[in-house]
């Protein structure tokens, strides 16, 4: 039940802080806000994108042994 109440009192917040922030951005700068931006339980996990070098691409595109027909 606590987990609810929290959810709509941040569901509330988070409508109103995206207001705010809509009235004070430059749209020319930035995309509109949604509320889902200002809520913790909405939040997305973003995948994390792993950092390689391109000797990984060359290990595995150009170093690997041709595999005969």
């Amino acid at each position: 039940m606590a987990e609810a109440a929290s959810r709509q009192r941040w569901a509330h917040t988070s409508a109103v802080l995206a207001l705010l922030a809509n009235a004070h951005r430059d749209p020319k700068k930035t995309r509109p806000f949604q509320p889902a931006d200002f809520n913790p339980h909405l939040r997305r996990k973003e995948p994390v994108a792993a950092k390689v070098g391109i000797a990984v691409l060359k290990q595995v595109f150009v170093d690997r042994p041709h595999q005969g027909a």
